[in-house]
């Protein structure tokens, strides 16, 4: 029944999970590349505008859904259009989802998670150009022992947090996870600033190039503005179901979202002021985080214990979504099966670790193994970030400005809202005619057909 669904102990508790959920690779590794490649600043204030004109807006949308059916994705939209047989399966969408980003980014985290005791035994300290690195990432990630080991390894983690169920498990867990991984992160930030030369990076960052926008530069940002929130594979929509009805859903979401941009941010300041500090360029792309950074911590005071910081960091960042990421898989198994959360956790768990293993392998044994000229990983890469989540968000911005009534829409916001009615009809007006029309740019940018 409704009253017995289990809640968050606390408003800042969902607002940390939530945000935990944002926060993830894509903000410490993505993020500062994407910053490289596309300008510095300019990049930085296209992708702010992105988080305030689709960001917000769909962030709230999600969570609304969530809070006002008060199930996983699927069984939301089964109770919002009275079994609606398309917007159900836009539900199953935003699970599936879930499913095939868990499949891929586990494996990922599972290589921070190696990369952590790599440091710890001090495997890069003779290694004095980022080449080296790079050939030490490749036998390693190509490695299926090592690979899969870890995996499997991250997977239990996120598990074991799952299986404690909203307040005992991703909660408590949140509450401490989120901060450690906002103090990591300033430590991290303080120690680049304060290298000789730092300052160029800083101004890389803070000194906008309006000459440097592109029209790609403007989609891959307002591209990263949605990907980095977690929107549209139904996790938000997920934490939203275990909301009061008591709490604001408009205050939660801008704070969520000001947190996960808050740490983008900070990643940037945390990477490239040492970057130029040593002499390196911003353009350093994918390879930053695992064939750059372990070497130029080599050149940093301390960098032998900034290095073991920098990637327990990153997998705290990486858990924070992927305990997102399986409770919506979670979820969606004890609401519409009414299995317990245990046994769903452990199956479903055990289940897309399975799924990962032609990832992990996909840079090792199957390598040669390629569809579309894609391997394995960058076939779900591709399944996901390219269509899954671009469609979902698409197709959850159309269905609350277009198809959920109005007066509906705007009854169940106004539960605990704090926000006045201009804001109010601002955000209607956006989440109707704004954010579909940029998500939908975006997903045909993505696919490949501009």
């Amino acid at each position: 029944m409704i009253n017995q669904r289990e809640q968050w102990g606390s408003k800042l508790g969902f607002i940390l999970a939530a945000a935990g959920s944002a926060v993830g690779l894509g903000n410490i590794w993505k993020f500062p590349y994407l910053v490289g490649e596309n300008g510095g600043a300019v990049f930085i204030l296209l992708y702010l505008f992105g988080v305030l004109v689709v960001g917000i807006p769909a962030v709230i949308a999600e969570i609304l859904i969530g809070r006002t059916a008060r199930k996983n994705p699927v069984g939301s939209f089964r109770s919002l259009t009275r079994g609606n047989p398309f917007w159900v399966s836009i539900g199953f969408l935003g699970v599936l989802a879930g499913f095939v980003i868990l499949s891929y980014y586990n494996v990922i985290a599972g290589w921070s998670l190696g990369y952590i005791i790599e440091s710890l035994k001090n495997v890069f300290a003779p290694m004095e150009n980022p080449e080296k690195a790079a050939a030490l990432f490749g036998s390693l990630s190509a490695s299926a022992r090592w690979s899969v080991f870890y995996s499997f390894g991250f997977m239990v983690l996120s598990v074991i947090i799952i299986m404690f169920g909203v307040q005992k498990g991703i909660e408590k867990s949140s509450k401490f996870l989120m901060p450690l991984l906002l103090i990591f992160i300033v430590i991290l930030v303080m120690r680049g600033v304060t290298l000789p030369g730092s300052m160029k990076g800083i101004k890389y960052l803070i000194k906008v190039d309006f000459s440097a926008i592109r029209p790609q530069t403007v989609l891959l940002a307002l591209g990263q503005a949605f990907f980095s929130l977690s929107l549209g594979m139904g996790a938000l929509m997920t934490y939203g179901s275990y909301m009061s009805k008591k709490d604001d859903i408009a205050g939660c979401a801008v704070n969520i979202v000001a947190l996960d941009t808050l740490v983008a941010l900070l990643a940037g300041f945390m990477i490239f002021p040492a970057l130029f500090a040593l002499g390196m360029q911003p353009e350093q792309g994918p390879a930053l985080i695992f064939n750059i950074l372990p070497v130029l911590f080599n050149s940093i005071p301390g960098g032998y214990l900034f290095r073991i910081l920098f990637f327990i960091l990153l997998s705290i960042a990486a858990l924070t979504s992927t305990i997102s990421l399986l409770e919506v898989i979670t979820a969606y198994v004890v609401d519409e099966f009414k299995i317990s959360r245990k046994i769903a956790t452990i199956c479903f768990g055990f289940i897309v670790f399975l799924i990962g293993i032609p990832v992990a392998l996909s840079f090792g044994l199957i390598s040669d193994l390629k569809i579309f000229g894609l391997n394995f990983f960058g076939i779900m890469d591709f399944l996901a970030s390219n269509i899954l989540l671009p469609l979902g968000g698409l197709l959850i911005s159309i269905f609350v400005g277009w198809v959920w009534k109005k007066d509906q829409v705007y009854s169940n916001l106004r539960e605990g809202l704090k926000i006045s009615e201009p804001l109010l009809n601002l955000w209607f007006f956006l989440i109707r005619f704004v954010v579909p029309v940029i998500i939908l740019f975006v997903f045909l940018s993505s696919i490949g057909i501009f």
